[in-house]
């Protein structure tokens, strides 16, 4: 099926204004595996099948926009990290990524813990059944209440972020008579290769406690003094969609060091380094991610030369993979609404969601490939800009993509490597209702977050 094209922008790599592209792609048709969720390919027709069911007929059931993932590439990817890093180490799921009560129970089924950073995670992880001694509990600003239900509920670790915090946590397990399992973050300077908004271990950020002057070293004496807090390690992370190891290198370096301080000074060897996550992902075929069992090997051979050099035990080593895992695994399916060419530029492409279901494009100018998933195409590739029905001009989806020039009114596009992100960072701007996410596996599709309706919007407000 192919139809006729329209007047369009610019098509041919020779006369492309500048843009964060590469060179047109030599077939529309192709998906790169890279980018793309594993049960993912195309059908007879040129349309996209996920988890044996195709795009159309996603759309025609669920609607659009919506998020799919595909729960037999979650499952993998849970696996895959927990076989890499074996029975002497601990990953923690980063619920921020994207939680849901289906995707607790995956990781329980799976074998993975879960980090989780506000109370409405902490329970969205009770109710699904996630066993409390596998969960840690992070965040910069923990209110009372958020610390005294994680500790009733016996959860396996808080991260403490802060001095106050130190006494805050230690005092509330004191008046509910428990001893609190604690890890203290710290920031350890290092400079991660990544858009300053995700570089978490600099020293001129929200996160952690420093490393420098010294003020690490003196959280780590509140901590061990006070009888609510049983200190079982040190926290860092230093950033998110991370591709090069040496930050991590370095990060572990200075851990380690603090770990030997630590021994020097109270004599006491803390059973436990958390080195955190934010391992990339492949958003665009030019990204090279690595595979978890290379980040295990890489991870646990730092960390036991540091360690050896210090003549320290090896701590137990935890991670907290949270995009690799889940970031791969979902597209965002959209219709296209109108196309707009402008002679000399491109072509606007504007789909029925955007900024409101993907802000990442608007908040980091993080880059996304496209395709045409409805049907096959032969048309020559356009260059394209796919945009959101908003009333921002910032309001982008995929900055600069290649389609084919005979996209039209009705189009079926889909985002690749949305799962992370994306759901959780949704909002309600211009009152668009936040799209469902629908899990597919074995020929079969669910919804297991439900799209809002504008009862849900007017429900909240009470005016």
């Amino acid at each position: 099926m192919s139809r006729s094209a329209h007047p369009a922008g610019p098509r041919h790599a020779d006369v492309l204004p500048e843009g964060h592209y590469s060179a047109p792609p030599a077939d529309l048709n192709t998906l790169d595996p890279k980018v793309w969720a594993q049960t993912v390919t195309r059908n007879e027709d040129g349309v996209l099948t996920v988890g044996g069911i195709t795009a159309t007929q996603l759309a025609e059931e669920h609607g659009t926009p919506a998020y799919v993932i595909d729960e037999t590439d979650f499952r993998a990817r849970a696996r895959a990290w927990r076989t890499a890093f074996g029975h002497d180490a601990d990953v923690f799921y980063a619920g921020k990524a994207f939680l849901s009560r289906a995707v607790v129970r995956w990781l329980h089924e799976e074998g993975l813990n879960l980090d989780v950073c506000s109370g409405g995670e902490l329970a969205t992880a009770l109710s699904a059944g996630m066993p409390a001694d596998r969960i840690a509990f992070h965040g910069n600003n923990k209110s009372k209440e958020e610390i005294e239900r994680a500790i009733r509920a016996d959860v396996g670790r808080i991260v403490l972020d802060s001095f106050q915090e130190i006494v805050r946590v230690a005092h509330i397990a004191q008046e509910l008579g428990k001893r609190q399992r604690v890890q203290i973050r710290i920031t350890v300077g290092v400079e991660a290769h990544t858009h300053e908004f995700i570089a978490t271990a600099h020293e001129d950020q929200k996160f952690g406690i420093p490393l420098a002057g010294g003020q690490a070293a003196e959280a780590v004496r509140r901590a061990l003094q006070l009888d609510g807090l049983e200190l079982i390690g040190i926290h860092s992370h230093i950033g998110s969609q991370i591709f090069d190891m040496s930050g991590f290198e370095v990060a572990a370096h200075r851990v380690v060091g603090l770990l030997k301080d630590i021994r020097d000074e109270h004599g006491v060897e803390l059973p436990e380094i958390d080195l955190g996550g934010g391992l990339g992902i492949a958003y665009t075929s030019d990204d090279d991610p690595r595979e978890p069992h290379e980040i295990a090997k890489a991870l646990t051979e730092i960390v036991t030369r540091e360690c050896e050099s210090a003549k320290l035990r090896t701590p137990r080593i935890s991670v907290e993979p949270g995009r690799a895992i889940v970031g791969p695994t979902a597209f965002t399916l959209y219709e296209v609404g109108t196309t707009k060419p402008l002679d000399g530029l491109r072509t606007y492409v504007s789909v029925d969601g955007g900024m409101s279901d993907n802000i990442r494009t608007a908040l980091y100018d993080a880059e996304y490939t496209v395709a045409l998933v409805s049907r096959t195409s032969d048309a020559e590739p356009m260059l394209t800009r796919v945009v959101g029905k908003h009333c921002e001009s910032g309001d982008i989806v995929v900055r600069d993509a290649f389609l084919p020039a005979d996209i039209a009114p009705g189009d079926l596009i889909a985002v690749p490597a949305t799962g992370a992100y994306c759901r959780s960072m949704a909002s309600n701007y211009n009152h668009v209702l936040r799209p469902p996410v629908v899990a597919v596996n074995d020929g079969a599709s669910r919804v297991i977050v439900r799209r809002e309706t504008e009862e849900d919007l007017l429900r909240l407000d009470v005016g």
